[in-house]
This record gives structure tokens, sequence and C-alpha cells, in this order.
């Protein structure tokens, strides 16, 4: 009897050693730069993250580009993407809908995608910008950087507005938008608003300098997908 509960402790202790590795994993995955990377659509320029430069990747390791009406973005290092010359002031809405086409066909776990506003400073040690990005598996995250990161959503949260992939390699389509309007801002997939913020808490030492600033297009590493209605508007809120 004794033999057969250490067997089973023993059968136990593995597995959770081997799920502990498996998570260890896809937290260590590694960004692998992208053939025939760099900016391929006129005005635009970008940024990766600090820790991804640190392991010798560049901007070039990722790839934005022209497709069809919109843009296709192809990660690499984890990217925040914007052109100089699209400011946003006061109140406003920034959208645009993205499609994975496969997803998951370049990492080993979810990677977020979505809306960046709030640019200022970007490109220098002083950037400060905020994000609402999706998830193929059902989540999103809020985050920003001020010029350390932040996140006003904490981990990726669930929400059933999120649109989840079949499986891996099947596609997944999110609407994303960011709204300012008065004294919040909030965060809208798929016409519903799934995160709302006051602008104090956003916009403080650490964090934002001001909602107004430059919009653009922030991408986890190793993530594929196609922008379509990327534009900015008057205020709207979603149910």
């Amino acid at each position: 009897m004794g033999i057969m509960k250490n067997q089973i402790l023993l059968t136990l202790v593995a597995i959770l050693f081997i799920g502990l590795i498996n998570v260890s994993a896809q937290h260590d995955e590694m960004a692998k730069g992208v053939a025939g990377g760099g900016v391929f659509v006129n005005g635009w320029t970008g940024e990766i993250d600090a820790k991804e430069k640190t392991a010798g990747m560049t901007l070039n390791s990722a790839k934005l580009g022209s497709e069809g009406k919109g843009m296709h973005v192809t990660t690499g290092p984890a990217v925040t993407y914007w052109n100089p010359s699209n400011p946003a002031k006061g109140d406003y809405t920034v959208s645009a809908t993205f499609n994975e086409p496969k997803y998951m066909s370049i990492n080993d776990h979810p990677h977020p995608y979505g809306i960046m506003i709030g640019g200022n400073d970007l490109g220098t040690e002083n950037a400060s910008y905020l994000y609402c990005a999706a998830y193929g598996n059902g989540n999103y995250i809020v985050r920003g950087f001020g010029p350390k990161p932040f996140q006003l959503s904490g981990k990726p949260a669930p929400n059933a507005a999120v649109n989840k992939a079949a499986g891996v390699g099947q596609p997944v389509t999110q609407e994303i938008a960011i709204t300012v309007k008065g004294d919040k801002v909030s965060c809208s997939i798929n016409k519903t608003v799934v995160a709302t913020y006051e602008k104090s808490a956003v916009v403080a030492e650490g964090k934002l300098k001001s909602t107004d600033g430059v919009y653009g297009l922030r991408f986890g590493h190793n993530t594929d997908a196609i922008v379509t209605d990327f534009k900015v508007t008057k205020p709207y809120l979603m149910s």
C-alpha cells in the first residue's frame, strides 16, 4: 500500500513539474526576427520594447506593410507603430479592425494587438502612451508606458465581448477602440466597453503626460495581423 502511495505521489509531482516547465516555456518564448522586416508604410515609424533591444532585435526585426486599403503587421519583437502626423486632442475615438488570419501561427501562446493613444516623446527614453489590445483567446489588456510600463487592467483579463478563435490556425477578428471623453478613458472591443478609467488614473506621474498625443498601433511579439479601417473620429461609447 505504501509503495502504491509513493508511486501516486511521484506521478503527481512529475505532472506538476511538467506543467511548470510548460508555463515557463511560454513566458520565455523568444521573439523571432521577421525576414525582410522594416517599415514600408509612408510616414510611419515605430519603436520596439527595450527588453527586445537588449536581445539584439531592431525595428527591422518586425514588419509593417500595406495590405489593400489597410496595413499588415508581422512581429518579431513587441513594437509600437505610429505616424507623427496623426495627433488626437481633446475628446476623440481611435478605432480599427484587426484580423488575425491564422491564430497563433507564429507563437506558442496568444499575443495581443490593439490601439495606442496619448503618444508623447515617442522614440525616446521618456516616451509615454496607453494601449488597449485583444488576444485571440478572449482576453484583453490595458497597459501603458510612462516611460516605465504600467498596467490598468492588471493581467490579461477575459471578457465575453472579445472574440475567440475556433482553434490554432483559424481566423479571428476584433474591432478595437479607445475613447477619450471628458474625464473618462474607455476601451471598447467589438462594440462593447470592456474597461473605463478616470483620466486622473491615466494622466499622472509615471504614467501618461496627456491623453493629447499621437495615436497608432501596438503589437506583441511573434504576432501576425491585418489592420483595416484605422481612423480617429468624434467620441463614441459602446454599450
